[in-house]
């Protein structure tokens, strides 16, 4: 069966956004990349992948809007709270071993993880000693994540879901509402680190001892995915922790061997000796 011309454009489109932009969707899932960029050619008018490769090599101020759609951007505070609460009853206590913490929330997005790890944290006395890497590659998107500022119709729902973590204060304790906007404790912020980095490109950065990565593998395909996993064994310590999402897995993974896993219902793996 002949291949359509959208199959024949996209090799060519993501090959000139690496290129011109140096970003690398080359080893993302092909029907996540199929569905996002449809989307992106009825935004922005265009009738092929062709003509939107032609706009994006000619009008630099496209591909930020074209970022967005390729870039994972939904996310909850202590979404999936059942894996904020076995960190907090299973893994906490083995990091209040550490004399000092490191964490590494891998695609940030928005921001909204790596604040529920700073609240996490806070509640269990471990935030004054830990140093939180947030990192993406969408530029926009990390900018909304510094800012710490979310609608305040979205609070009720982060809310119920801080409680079903196993949360000992109150969310509310955490940010000020004023204006329809929430805007999280600055006090949070002193202990992230907000940086640009591609699991597609970029090396490991730090030795951690827990690394977030979770509903983003799911948009890689196997060499991406086993890259990504590969940076997060470097970067973790010996018997460091790493979390992924409720539908990510490690048992067809070049590394499977690296991890054991620790609480297998909310995928949190222990990396092992080499």
């Amino acid at each position: 069966m002949a291949n359509s011309a959208f199959d024949i454009e996209l090799p060519l489109l993501l090959e000139a956004v690496y290129l011109r932009y140096h970003y690398d969707f080359r080893g993302y899932a092909a029907a996540s990349l199929k569905r996002r960029l449809t989307q992106a050619m009825q935004r922005t008018g265009c009738q092929s992948l062709s003509q939107l490769q032609d706009r994006l090599l000619r009008e630099p101020t496209l591909f930020s809007t074209l970022l967005d759609f390729l870039t994972v951007q939904v996310s909850d505070m202590f979404r999936d709270p059942a894996y904020f609460r076995a960190l907090r009853e299973k893994v906490v206590p083995l990091l209040r071993t550490y004399p000092s913490l490191k964490v590494w929330v891998a695609g940030c997005s928005t921001g909204e993880e790596v604040y529920s790890l700073a609240i996490l944290l806070k509640e269990e006395g471990l935030l004054e000693r830990s140093l939180l890497y947030a990192t993406d590659i969408n530029a926009t998107a990390l900018e909304r994540a510094q800012s710490g500022i979310y609608d305040a119709v979205r609070i009720a729902g982060f809310t119920d879901n801080h409680s079903r973590s196993g949360a000992r204060t109150s969310l509310s304790d955490y940010y000020t509402a004023a204006y329809g906007k929430a805007v999280f404790d600055k006090s949070l912020k002193t202990h992230i680190v907000f940086a640009d980095h591609s699991l597609s490109t970029d090396s490991a950065f730090s030795e951690v001892q827990l690394v977030s990565c979770r509903n983003v593998l799911i948009y890689f395909d196997r060499e991406l995915q086993d890259r990504a996993l590969g940076l997060f064994r470097d970067s973790l310590c010996h018997k460091g922790f790493l979390g992924l999402g409720s539908k990510e897995s490690l048992r067809f993974s070049a590394h499977s061997t690296a991890f054991s896993s620790f609480v297998a219902s909310d995928r949190i793996f222990r990396k092992e000796a080499p």
